[in-house]
C-alpha cells in the first residue's frame, strides 16, 4: 500500500463521487486506503455540497492521507444546477494514473486485492478496454431484491456488443478503465443523466472488456439520496418518460458517433430500455404483450412473480405489500 510522502508515479486514480452519505463514506474510504498494491495511487474525491457531515469526515481522511486522498468540497450543490456529469467535469481532468477505478460514496471495496488484480489483468492484455466484476448487494430497508449483482456466469471475455445490449447492469463500484478513454469526453457523455452507462459505451467503441466473476465490492441499493430513491420522489412517471428519452438521445449519439456500425444492437438495447421502463412504472399491457416476451424472459423469476400478482391481483398485491413494510393496519 503507498504510504504517505511516496514519490512513485501514480498507475491509478480512484473516482467518487459523494453527497450526505455520512452514514457510508467511511466504508468507501477504508476501502481505498487499504488497498494492497506494489504500485502508487490516488484517492480523487468530489462532495456535492453535502448537509450532513460527509464533508467533514472527507476532510479527516483527507488530513490522515494528504499524499494519497484529494478532496473538491463544494459549497453549493452542482447537481440541482443541473450538473449531472460530475466525475467528467471534476474528477477526471486532474485523474494522474494510467488507469481510473470508479466507487460511488454509498458503495465499497471488500477486497484489498482489487486493484492490483485489475491492473495486472490490464497491464497484461493492452487491448482490453475495461475490467469489472460482481457486487454483493446490500439492502437499505427492507426489499425483495437479489443480493448480488452477477452479470455472467463465470470469468470471461465480454464483446462490445455484449457491453452495449445487456440484461444485467455492471457495479460501477466494480469499473476500472485507462484514463485516455475519458480525456475527450463527447457530447453523448456528457448530456446523459447518468455516467456508468456512458462509461461502458465508450469502452466498448474500443473493444472487449474483461468481467471477473468475484465479488470483491458492495452496491448499496435504497439509500435515502442514492439515485434511486431520488428518482422516486413526486412525478414518478414523468421522471421515468424523461429518463427514458434522455437515455434514448446517449444511444443515438453513441451510434451516430461510431457510424452505426453497432446500430442493431443499439436498436435492441433501447427497447430493452424503454420495457424496463414500463416494468418500473407497471404498465401491464406492455410489459405482458407478447411482442415484449423476450424481455419479460429476462426478468429474474421473483419479478415475473410479483408482475402477474400485482396485474391479475392488484388488492392482494398491494395488502403483501404493506404487510411487509409493516404499513398494513389490522381491522378492529
Amino acid at each position: 500500500m503507498r504510504q504517505p510522502g511516496d514519490e512513485k508515479t501514480i498507475l491509478v486514480s480512484i473516482c467518487c463521487i459523494a453527497y450526505n452519505q455520512a452514514e457510508y463514506i467511511r466504508d468507501a474510504l477504508e476501502g481505498f486506503v487499504t488497498q494492497r498494491t506494489n504500485f502508487a495511487y490516488e484517492v480523487l474525491i468530489h462532495d456535492d455540497a453535502s448537509t450532513d457531515g460527509t464533508a467533514e469526515i472527507i476532510k479527516e481522511y483527507a488530513r490522515r492521507y494528504p499524499e494519497q486522498i484529494f478532496p473538491i468540497l463544494q459549497t453549493e450543490n452542482q447537481y440541482s444546477k443541473g450538473m449531472t456529469n460530475i466525475s467528467g467535469t471534476f474528477n477526471f481532468p486532474r485523474a494522474r494514473g494510467r488507469y481510473i477505478a470508479m466507487c460511488e460514496g454509498d458503495d465499497y471495496w471488500t477486497d484489498a486485492d482489487k486493484l492490483q488484480k485489475q491492473v495486472d489483468f490490464l497491464e497484461a492484455h493492452p487491448h482490453c478496454s475495461l475490467c469489472f466484476h460482481s457486487a454483493k448487494v446490500e439492502v437499505q430497508g427492507r426489499a425483495f431484491t437479489e443480493r448480488m449483482m452477477r452479470p455472467y456466469r463465470g470469468s470471461r471475455r465480454v464483446r462490445p456488443e455484449e457491453i452495449i445490449d445487456k440484461t444485467s447492469g455492471y457495479p460501477t463500484a466494480s469499473l476500472m478503465f485507462r484514463r485516455k478513454m475519458v480525456e475527450q469526453l463527447p457530447d453523448f457523455y456528457v448530456q446523459a443523466p447518468i455516467a456508468d452507462i456512458p462509461l461502458q459505451l465508450l469502452a466498448a467503441e474500443r473493444g472487449w472488456a474483461y468481467y471477473m466473476d468475484e465479488p470483491m465490492c458492495v452496491y448499496r441499493l435504497g439509500g435515502t439520496f442514492s439515485w434511486t430513491n431520488l428518482m422516486k420522489e413526486g412525478d414518478y412517471e414523468r421522471k421515468q418518460r424523461e429518463y427514458a428519452q434522455a437515455m434514448e438521445r446517449m444511444y443515438r449519439g453513441f451510434d451516430e458517433r461510431n457510424g452505426g456500425r453497432f446500430h442493431g444492437t443499439v436498436a435492441h438495447a433501447v427497447r430493452r430500455l424503454r420495457y424496463l421502463t414500463w416494468v418500473n412504472t407497471r404498465r401491464f399491457s406492455k410489459i405482458l404483450a407478447a411482442e415484449n416476451r423476450g424481455f419479460y424472459r429476462e426478468l429474474n423469476l421473483r419479478t415475473r412473480f410479483f408482475i402477474r400478482l400485482e396485474a391479475a391481483y392488484p388488492g392482494v398485491y398491494r395488502w403483501l405489500q404493506g404487510a411487509f413494510h409493516g404499513t398494513t393496519r389490522g381491522r378492529k
